[in-house]
């Protein structure tokens, strides 16, 4: 099938975002597991694997509409401390959220709505659960200080 060029551009810049996030959840993840914050490394570890599941709908997505998928990740730079870590993973979430949203009204302007859907799962993941959770982290950091919080991540 012969997609809108438009909406295939898009969908790699989406694809290109989420393969950033997976790289980005990827060290964090790593860096809380070597760190000893198991709680944290397991958390951010499943989000990782589900902005690869993101990844591989907009790449079956892109095919699907006769495209070439763009597999190179947006730049980015890891967070170093816990609170920088967390901030950045949810400054990443806030941007994935804006341009779905513009994503999905691209889709419904050339009528390609199951492509809009497509987008409206993943929607709904990050903001009801990936930005939610960060925003909740960041608020127990602000309620508890850093060091309660951080002993709370040392055990599963």
């Amino acid at each position: 099938m012969q997609g809108n060029s438009q909406v295939i551009d898009y969908f790699n810049e989406l694809l290109r975002g989420e393969l950033a996030a997976r790289d980005q959840y990827f060290v964090h993840s790593r860096t809380y597991e070597d760190q000893g914050f198991l709680k944290l490394y397991e958390r951010i570890n499943h989000e990782m694997e589900e902005e690869t599941q993101h990844a591989d709908a907009l790449l079956r997505r892109i095919l699907f509409l006769g495209g070439r998928p763009d597999m190179r990740p947006n730049p980015f730079t890891p967070g170093l401390t816990v609170p920088e870590m967390l901030s950045k993973d949810l400054d990443t979430e806030y941007e994935v959220r804006a341009a779905l949203r513009k994503g999905m009204e691209l889709c419904e302007g050339v009528g390609d709505y199951v492509s809009r859907d497509v987008l409206l799962t993943q929607l709904r993941d990050t903001e009801e659960d990936h930005a939610y959770w960060l925003e909740k982290q960041l608020g127990l950091i602000d309620k508890m200080g850093l060091q309660n919080y951080l002993q709370l991540q040392t055990t599963i």
